[in-house]
């Protein structure tokens, strides 16, 4: 009982101190429609990794274990309309949603790649946002099942999307799929993986070309954390900037010891600045994108050779496919891009999309006004986590897939 009590004032201790010295540091803009609600989950996402990290020093299970718990905490829904079938893919795990209703011709078919940096969530985390898809847009939907880090390596999350992605594209008539009509599809580091397996299969002869791809608010770029929108959403949630390269950097299991001189841009070279600057320009952001508090950077900070070493894997295109040459770029599947507005990763968004209608590339952007990361996630966990900018994003997704 002692131990128990001992455990329980830790655990109001660490109450108390995540409300004072974490929740104060949200900025939620005064016009956002559901700002008490976004107060609230970001005060329950701090909580969250903070007690992960509380868990850990106190040696009771590691910082990622207990995220990966509470991320598979969520109840799927029963489901008589769909047949679900867990399947494996050349040694990965997948989970495989067909309609039961009928059709008169092959379905289309959607992999589908979660977020969680590479280090949590899971097809159960993501089953109510796979089983919501297939239902609405009569679609077979592949739930891909990658290897996590730190247990698996980075770039293995890629490698096993890539192969779950092949092999279904070999044997989509097996499931009732038209070869031709293959989405891929992720959210956050998900929407990474998306843009680097379509990156990926744009010159193999083996497989059919993909009809789409499905980006939804992704990470495609580590050169870079001064654009307008890392500056704009610096301390709004639920990405803020600082977490967002801590999870990079665990992800790669490099030392987070390099956060500010990443941060301040140290990595980059000149040769390199010159190179990215096509592509990372502020000057090809909107001007509507930067009204809000944006400030042109002053002169770039001191080159680190040190530093590049450490960042290699970053500047990589499967880690940042919005780096990837342009003749790979100009061969891309017709794409959706969706982007919110409280979002750090937002220019990254806009960026890809103008690389690629550069190049010709049909893409269709979603930009939700009141939209923040993780918005679409949670619209299909139910009403009382829903927000309404996550339910117009879902809708307009959907309407894409119908179309394809």
């Amino acid at each position: 009982m002692t131990l128990l009590f001992t455990i329980f004032l830790l655990l109001v201790l660490f109450v108390a101190t995540a409300f004072y010295y974490e929740h104060p540091k949200a900025t939620i803009p005064p016009g956002f429609s559901e700002r008490k609600k976004l107060y609230a989950f970001h005060y329950i996402m701090n909580f969250g990794f903070g007690l992960a990290i509380l868990l850990e020093k106190l040696g009771i299970m590691s910082e990622v274990s207990f995220l990966r718990i509470v991320m598979d905490g969520i109840p799927p829904l029963s489901d008589k309309r769909l047949i679900i079938k867990d399947l494996i893919f050349e040694k990965v795990q997948v989970r495989l949603y067909q309609p039961k209703t009928s059709t008169t011709g092959q379905r289309r078919g959607v992999l589908y790649f979660h977020g969680g940096v590479g280090r949590f969530g899971s097809i159960r985390a993501y089953e109510r946002t796979c089983r919501y898809l297939a239902r609405k847009t009569n679609s077979v939907i592949v739930s891909v099942g990658y290897r996590l880090a730190p247990e698996y390596p980075y770039p293995t999350q890629f490698q096993d999307c890539l192969t779950a992605t092949i092999h279904f594209m070999k044997t989509a008539q097996d499931y009732g799929v038209d070869p031709a009509r293959i989405i891929v599809c992720g959210d956050s580091s998900g929407g990474t993986l998306t843009a680097a397996v379509a990156q990926a299969l744009v010159n193999r002869k083996d497989v059919p070309k993909l009809r789409a791809q499905i980006l939804i608010y992704p990470f495609l770029q580590a050169a870079d954390f001064n654009l307008p929108s890392y500056q704009q959403n610096a301390r709004i949630p639920v990405l803020i900037r600082e977490r967002t390269l801590i999870l990079g950097l665990k992800y790669l299991n490099k030392d987070l010891s390099a956060l500010n001189t990443l941060l301040d841009g140290s990595h980059i070279s000149e040769k390199g600045r010159q190179k990215y600057q096509k592509w990372l320009s502020a000057d090809n952001i909107p001007h509507e994108f930067k009204t809000r508090g944006y400030k042109p950077p002053g002169p770039p900070s001191p080159y680190s050779e040190e530093l590049y070493e450490l960042a290699k894997p970053f500047l990589e295109p499967l880690f940042s496919p919005l780096l990837c040459e342009d003749s790979i770029v100009s061969q891309l599947p017709e794409t959706f891009i969706l982007t919110c507005e409280y979002d750090v990763l937002r220019d990254d968004g806009l960026l890809y999309k103008k690389r690629l209608e550069d190049h010709g590339i049909k893409v269709t952007l979603c930009h939700l006004e009141e939209g923040f990361h993780g918005t679409i996630f949670l619209a299909a966990i139910g009403k009382v986590a829903r927000f309404q900018s996550g339910i117009k994003g879902m809708e307009k997704i959907i309407k894409f897939l119908r179309l394809m």
